[in-house]
């Protein structure tokens, strides 16, 4: 899973033999585009209980035109350049830097995850940089190319949906399905992606090697606008393990998502919220990191196996708070009882009351004392 430290459990079914929610720090580019900021980061991930840290990775020339403009919150937030293409030069890490990072990452025991947006910036990651899970971002849902690409070239594939129609995720999925199965030389066609959809052998490995973030691509998103049971819907939809990459502000919407049954939380970490910059705004503190990490945690203990049963927390209670039938008055062997005769007190230490009615006109079998339990 991605870079994964050997003392974390890692891998596409950890949450179903362990039940521990994927934590990812998303760093993105609140490195501001210096490596010291970006290990900062990673420390602070560290420390704040993530799993995993996570970056960005891109040629600007290949993601936007020259004359592509920022995005309102962008230039909202204080962004550098003048233009989307000036910005996101302005905020890259190097080939270099990122294999730097990785590797110290590594030495801290984090995981370390990237998002490529185009090709050569896929195979930066797993063939240089040794990644073995790439996340997806929104924006590239419908990017074929490289949804084709990453599946040839990756083990497991995260995939953001923000934006996203199912229509459009069904045809992401398909077009994953179709890379982890088809000829390398393969060409996709409707048709093609029609018949590996229909495929069951070709949907198995969508199962074992794709989990999908519900996401509203907004920075951040309002709260009413996250509508959170598109992940029932989604899960539902395509049976895949079912995330959140969270754009909200605070860490509410994050621990609501896990009790809702995600899989993995995605949240956006920045040393200063205040800083200028495209994301701070729509980032936590690593305090407040680290505070919905122990929110997870106790939501995902909270949750247990399902199986309705006394905890052993309960075992004292199950004595001190339940009843058992007594003698109301005192009871002579042979005598006929009656409802009159039997009363039901604390502790439960003898018959159980909804066992009275059995020994409703029936000779006792002994004498019995007031409050003497009645077998």
């Amino acid at each position: 899973f991605g870079r994964c430290p050997s003392s974390s459990p890692c891998g596409p079914d950890v949450e179903a033999t362990v039940h521990h929610t994927m934590v990812i720090a998303e760093i993105g580019v609140n490195h501001n585009g210096r490596l010291e900021t970006a290990r900062d980061l990673v420390t602070a991930a560290r420390d704040a209980g993530a799993d995993f840290v996570k970056t960005q990775t891109f040629d600007p020339a290949m993601l936007a035109t020259r004359a592509a403009s920022m995005a309102p919150y962008q230039e909202r937030n204080g962004a550098v350049g003048a233009s989307q293409r000036e910005m996101l030069e302005a905020y890259r890490l190097s080939t270099e830097e990122t294999a730097s990072l990785v590797e110290f990452a590594e030495s801290l025991g984090v995981g370390f995850l990237s998002t490529p947006f185009d090709v050569a910036s896929l195979t930066t990651l797993t063939e240089e940089l040794g990644l073995t899970t790439i996340k997806l971002s929104s924006g590239d849902l419908t990017n074929g190319p490289l949804l084709l690409a990453t599946a040839r070239a990756a083990d497991s594939v995260i995939v953001s949906t923000g934006m996203s129609t199912m229509a459009e995720v069904q045809e992401a999925l398909e077009v994953l399905a179709y890379g982890f199965t088809s000829e390398a030389s393969a060409v996709p066609s409707r048709d093609g992606l029609a018949q590996v959809w229909s495929d069951g052998a070709a949907r198995a490995t969508l199962d074992r090697r794709v989990s999908l973030l519900h996401c509203v691509s907004a920075y951040p998103a309002p709260v009413g606008e996250v509508n959170l049971r598109a992940m029932d819907s989604m899960r539902a939809e395509f049976g895949l393990p079912v995330g959140f990459s969270d754009h909200t502000t605070g860490t509410t919407i994050s621990l609501v998502a896990v009790a809702r049954g995600a899989t993995i939380i995605e949240k956006h970490l920045t040393l200063d919220s205040s800083q200028s910059g495209p994301d701070h705004a729509a980032s936590i503190e690593p305090r407040e990191f680290e505070q919905m990490v122990v929110g997870i945690r106790a939501i995902e203990a909270a949750l247990g196996d399902g199986f309705k049963v006394p905890m052993p927390s309960e075992t004292q209670a199950l004595r001190d708070g339940r009843r058992s039938v007594r003698a109301s008055r005192r009871i002579g062997q042979g005598q006929m009882i009656h409802e009159d005769d039997l009363v039901v007190l604390r502790p439960a230490d003898g018959l159980s009351p909804m066992r009275l009615w059995e020994l409703l006109d029936r000779p006792a079998g002994r004498d019995f004392e007031p409050e003497q339990c009645i077998e």
